[in-house]
């Protein structure tokens, strides 16, 4: 079983920039694969980015170069750097994991998806 811990959020404005974290625990087994997905009220959980073990990293298209996923594997810990903030990324960010490599289409669903953590609420003011 593991537990994933985000931390991060918080309210910034339009144009600004926020670094989210999550902890796995107690180890990363089973989180070779983790990623982040965000949610607004009524809306469905949508993908943003995931990242593997070896680095391979996938993006939502609507990413557009302004959110960075990275990890730090000695440290079971998995980031989003957020650039570029604008209203509509107002959401809860929830962490999750999976076992094995990322596949293509991580962020594409819920689908697959093992753990996911409580999740960290981000606020963007224009």
């Amino acid at each position: 079983q593991v537990r994933l811990v985000e931390s991060g959020g918080g309210s910034v404005q339009a144009g600004g920039s926020l670094r989210l974290s999550c902890v796995a625990s107690p180890d990363a087994t089973g989180s070779d694969c983790m990623g982040w997905f965000r949610q607004t009220p009524g809306q469905e959980r949508e993908g943003v980015a995931a990242i593997d073990v070896v680095g391979y990293t996938v993006y939502a298209d609507w990413v557009n170069g302004r959110f960075t996923a990275s990890r730090d594997n000695g440290k079971n810990t998995l980031y989003l750097a957020m650039n570029r903030l604008n209203a509509e990324d107002t959401a809860t960010y929830y962490c999750a994991a999976r076992p094995g490599r990322c596949p293509w289409n991580a962020v594409a669903t819920r689908s697959g998806w093992t753990y996911w953590g409580q999740g960290t609420q981000v606020t963007v003011s224009s």
